[in-house]
């Protein structure tokens, strides 16, 4: 037997967490030898067998002013990847989304000569699209999520490859909603609103507020509505503390992704912020809203760049309409939101069209074909024995 195949895997954010840690289990099964994974990640990769060198939550900021408390650690997480990418020497490195960090890093070792592979492409479609001419200098191979990503990344030089979604992997749609209620004393007939503010500390502290605004302005119609909320590490935690005074308290679960699911089955309703979760919810046939709030400096900054896309939701961008209805910066408040929310509570026309629209965003990001993971692992695979050292 030769030596093991050497993969640094780089993750910056819980979702990337969750793509990382499927895409080494697709890669172990695949592989006829030994693999050894480092790099940096969260709970999902270190579980999947990943020695991480630094903690992961120290990555996850959002925006363009709450980087600054967290710049020295950044810094220096950035110092000890780059000096362990020289002295592993890895077959291949596998950065996944967090395009701030990891394409810095990705930079920083490029003279290196190794096989670099990014997980998740820039959104060059939305926003700065002269990007692609940066990332095809940087990267080896593209993996994307999106069908219409690809050909942005190619015309540059760059090859890129659609896998599809790992939402549509993830068993969404086997959460059991019937045993969720019960585990949690939640009658039957009793309506229940999700709510998901963010994977991020920021997020939730931004967000939280206004949807328990919403959840108080439903309530004067629905005085029996229950609310749960999924959360994460410290962003669980700042949820319990922004919940603790509550008269009516929420469910508040932590126990990972078949919890989640079960959450979403029983769930009637959803506000969640943009970004993957929305996706999730779509998968789930859950009616819902997407709500999404930055700080003034940010939001003023992202109206400027953002230019080629009309939608926040990737189920909309998909569709190219407003399946999902997204409730942005001024318009992110509870005099908006919970009117929506409730006829999403009572109407069957808005529920069976939400549902419609997730099944076909599932077909779209490759439900019905190969597994998104699988086709990932192939290609790293491919890109890392043919480029291994000895």
């Amino acid at each position: 037997m030769g030596r093991p195949l050497r993969l640094m895997l780089v993750a910056g954010e819980h979702s990337g967490d969750a793509l990382g840690a499927a895409l080494m289990a697709a890669i172990a099964r695949r592989s006829d030898r030994a693999v050894e994974f480092s790099g940096l990640g969260g709970p999902q990769m270190i579980a999947a067998g990943l020695d991480s060198l630094a903690p992961m939550d120290d990555l996850a900021v959002m925006g363009f002013v709450d980087v600054f408390p967290k710049l020295a650690k950044i810094l220096r997480h950035l110092r000890t990847l780059r000096r362990h990418a020289g002295r592993h020497r890895p077959d291949a490195v596998v950065t996944i989304d967090a395009p701030a960090f990891c394409n810095r890093l990705a930079r920083q070792i490029r003279p290196l000569g190794l096989t670099q592979i990014h997980y998740v492409a820039p959104s060059v479609w939305a926003w700065k699209p002269e990007r692609a001419r940066k990332i095809a200098r940087t990267y080896d191979h593209l993996l994307t999520l999106l069908p219409f990503e690809p050909p942005w990344f190619e015309r540059e030089g760059l090859a890129a490859s659609f896998i599809g979604h790992p939402a549509v992997e993830w068993g969404i749609e086997q959460g059991d909603g019937p045993r969720f209620r019960a585990a949690h004393g939640i009658a039957p007939d009793a309506p229940l609103l999700a709510l998901l503010p963010g994977s991020r500390v920021a997020e939730v502290s931004r967000h939280l507020p206004v949807f328990l605004e919403t959840v108080a302005a439903l309530r004067r119609a629905r005085p029996g509505l229950r609310v749960v909320i999924p959360s994460l590490g410290r962003a669980a935690e700042r949820v319990r503390a922004l919940c603790a005074d509550l008269p009516e308290q929420p469910v508040i679960v932590s126990g990972g992704a078949a919890e989640r699911f079960d959450a979403f089955a029983a769930a009637d309703a959803a506000l969640a912020v943009s970004g993957t979760v929305a996706l999730e919810l779509a998968f789930a046939g859950v009616p819902s809203a997407v709500a999404y709030r930055t700080g003034p400096v940010t939001a003023a900054i992202t109206r400027r760049l953002i230019t080629g896309t009309r939608f926040a939701s990737i189920v909309n961008i998909l569709l190219d309409r407003e399946a999902v209805p997204e409730f942005l910066q001024e318009n992110c408040t509870a005099a908006r939101i919970a009117p929506m929310l409730d006829r999403a509570l009572g109407d069957p026309d808005v529920r069976t069209a939400q549902r419609e629209a997730g099944e076909a965003v599932a077909r779209m990001l490759g439900r019905d074909g190969e597994a998104p993971s699988a086709r990932a692992a192939r290609i790293v695979l491919d890109l890392a024995e043919g480029g291994a050292a000895g």
